[in-house]
């Protein structure tokens, strides 16, 4: 659901969501909060929407500490919230590109100490 509206501030916190996250929002505010609700407006179940909404408190959690998105964390939610993904396996994939840049920074600590 989209809502043609003003946006808010550009100075304000809420201007830093993207569009689908602030028409969320606002979809919720105006179901009084209710997730029940929400879903049923949405097409989705209970727990699409309640992921859906706890990326979006993550996304305002971060904006409030003026810490910037994570581009990779970003598309694996995506991909998640759309159900092209499952839970378990982005977070597997999240793993796994944590695991390869770890490694890839011992290796490059390594290579400029000259160890071997």
């Amino acid at each position: 659901m989209t809502f043609v509206n003003r946006n808010p501030p550009p100075d304000h916190v809420l201007a830093t969501l993207p569009r689908e996250d602030l028409d969320l929002i606002v979809e919720l505010v105006l179901r009084s909060g209710s997730l029940k609700d929400l879903a049923t407006a949405y097409g989705v179940t209970y727990p699409t929407i309640r992921l859906r909404l706890d990326r979006v408190i993550e996304r305002l959690q971060d904006a409030v500490r003026g810490k910037k998105p994570d581009p990779f964390k970003e598309l694996l939610a995506r991909l998640v919230e759309r159900g092209e993904l499952t839970l378990s396996g982005a977070r597997a994939i999240r793993d796994q590109a944590r695991n390869l840049l770890s490694d890839r920074q011992s290796e490059t600590s390594l290579s400029k100490s000259g160890g071997s």
